[in-house]
C-alpha cells in the first residue's frame, strides 16, 4: 500500500469550546485521527487537550473565519471538517462552494432546517405513526386564549425555530426563552402578552410526565449504522431542560421505539448523525416526542465513554470510506455535567420554590446523599474530567478561579483596590 494510500485525513473541529467539541477532539485523536481544533479563544476547553495536534484560535470576523477555513484547507489538502453548534452549521453551510476542498462532516442546511422546525418533525413524526405532544402555535392574542381554553395546565413554550425568531424578538426588547412553563390559562396569557408587539409567539405544548430518553443513530444511504440510547437521571433546571447526569441503556431496550427512530430519520432522508429526544412515561410506557437534534448533542460524553464513538465512526464512514465494525457500547454508565449538577443540588437542597414544574418533589438528603455517591460510583464519569486527558479538566478549574476572583475584586471597595484615602 503506498504512503498516500495509508495517510490518515486529518480532522478540522470547529467549536472546541464546550464539552461535546472537547469529546469530539477525544474521539477523533484516541483513533489516530490528527485534529485540528478551532476555539473562540486560547482558553477554549478542547485546546488544551492532548488529542489536539493544532490548536487555532477563530478569526472574529465571519468572513474572516471562512477564509481562514479556506486557506487551512489548502494548506492540509483532504481532510474532515466537524462543526459543533447549530449556528456554526447554519454559517459553514452558506459557505459549502468555497469549503468544497472538506470533506463536511454534518448535514446541509435543507436537512438541518427540517429538525430545526417542530413543525416539520412533528408532521413527519406523524406520518410513521410517533406520537407528539398536543401542540399549538398561536399567531395572535385571541388563539392564546383560546389555546388556554382548551389545553390541559401544565403547558411548555418552545420556539419551533429559535434562529428565525431571535433578532426579531430582540428587536422587540423581549429575551429568547428556550422554554418556559404555564400553569394556568391566566399565566399563559399575562405571559405572552408582550410578545404580541413582536408580532411571533412560541409553540404551546401540553406537559408529558416522564423522564428524557435519548436514542442516537448514525444514518448512511438510509440506514442505521449504529445506534445507541440514553435516559436523563438529572436535569438542569430539575423541571427540564438538559441533561446534567444520564445513563446509557442497554441496547435492546426500548427496541420499537428506536425503529420508531430509524423510521422517522428516513422519513426526513437523514443523513449522519442525530439524537431523536422523547419524554418517556414509565408508569403508561409511552414516549413523546420532544425534538430532534441534527448535531452532536450535549450528552456526547456519555456516548464516548460508554465506548459508542460516533465522530470517529462518522471518519471512517465518510472520511476513509470504510465500513464500520464497532464494539457494542457498556451499559450502565452514568456522566456527570459537574457545574450544573452542582447547580441542580443547590436547588434542590435551598429554593425548590423556584422549581417551575410544581409537579415536581424532591427529598433533600436523598439528593444530598446520591450527589456524593456519583463520585465513588464505579461507572460515573464526567464530562470534562478523564484520566486519559486530564488537562482540559485543570485548564477549566483554573479559569473558573480565575473568574471568580475577578468577580469578587470588582466588588471590592474602590479604596481597597488602591484608591486614594480620604483627606477628610
Amino acid at each position: 500500500m503506498s504512503a498516500a494510500a495509508e495517510r490518515i485525513l486529518p480532522a478540522v473541529v470547529v467549536g472546541v469550546d464546550t464539552p461535546i467539541g472537547l469529546t469530539v477532539v477525544r474521539d477523533l485523536g484516541q483513533a489516530g485521527v490528527p485534529v485540528v481544533g478551532i476555539g473562540r479563544s486560547a482558553t477554549a476547553l478542547g485546546l488544551s487537550s492532548r488529542f489536539v495536534t493544532r490548536p487555532l484560535v477563530r478569526a472574529r470576523d465571519a468572513e474572516a473565519f471562512i477564509e481562514q477555513l479556506v486557506q487551512l484547507g489548502a494548506e492540509l489538502g483532504p481532510a474532515c471538517l466537524f462543526a459543533v453548534s447549530e449556528s456554526d452549521i447554519t454559517l459553514l453551510n452558506r459557505h459549502r462552494e468555497r469549503l468544497a476542498g472538506f470533506t463536511i462532516m454534518f448535514a446541509d442546511q435543507a436537512r438541518m432546517d427540517s429538525v430545526l422546525n417542530k413543525d416539520q418533525t412533528y408532521a413527519a413524526a406523524a406520518r410513521v405513526g410517533i406520537r407528539t405532544p398536543r401542540t399549538g402555535q398561536p399567531a395572535s392574542l385571541a388563539e392564546v386564549r383560546q389555546l388556554g381554553a382548551e389545553l390541559r395546565f401544565p403547558v411548555v413554550l418552545k420556539w419551533a425555530n429559535p434562529h428565525e425568531v431571535a433578532a426579531r424578538l430582540g428587536a422587540a426588547g423581549l429575551a429568547l426563552d428556550k422554554t418556559h412553563y404555564c400553569h394556568s390559562a391566566r399565566e399563559l396569557l399575562d405571559y405572552l402578552a408582550p410578545y404580541e408587539r413582536a408580532g411571533v409567539y412560541p409553540l404551546v405544548q401540553e406537559y408529558c410526565a416522564g423522564y428524557g430518553l435519548g436514542q442516537f443513530v448514525l444514518m448512511k444511504d438510509g440506514q442505521p449504522q449504529y445506534t445507541f440510547q440514553h435516559r436523563r437521571v438529572h436535569e438542569w433546571p430539575p423541571e427540564g431542560g438538559f441533561s446534567s447526569m444520564c445513563e446509557s441503556l442497554p441496547p435492546g431496550a426500548h427496541a420499537e421505539q428506536m425503529a420508531k427512530s430509524v423510521a422517522l430519520l428516513r422519513e426526513l432522508r437523514w443523513e449522519g448523525i442525530a439524537m431523536v429526544e422523547y419524554r418517556h412515561d414509565p408508569a403508561t410506557g409511552e414516549s413523546a416526542l420532544m425534538e430532534v437534534n441534527g448535531r452532536f448533542w450535549g450528552s456526547l460524553p456519555l456516548a464516548w465513554h460508554a465506548g459508542a464513538r460516533f465522530p470517529s465512526m462518522m471518519h471512517t464512514l465518510w472520511g476513509r470510506r470504510q465500513p464500520i465494525t464497532a464494539p457494542a457500547y457498556r451499559s450502565g454508565v452514568r456522566c456527570r455535567y459537574m457545574l450544573p449538577e452542582t447547580k441542580r443540588l443547590l436547588r434542590i437542597l435551598f429554593a425548590q420554590h423556584k422549581i417551575a414544574d410544581k409537579n415536581l418533589r424532591f427529598r433533600r438528603l436523598p439528593e444530598l446523599l446520591g450527589y456524593l455517591g456519583g463520585f465513588v460510583r464505579p461507572r460515573s464519569r464526567y464530562y470534562v474530567f478523564s484520566l486519559l486527558d486530564a488537562r482540559p479538566f485543570f485548564s477549566d478549574v483554573g479559569q473558573m478561579l480565575k473568574k471568580a476572583a475577578g468577580a469578587v475584586g470588582a466588588r471590592l471597595p474602590l479604596a481597597r483596590r488602591g484608591a486614594p484615602a480620604s483627606t477628610k
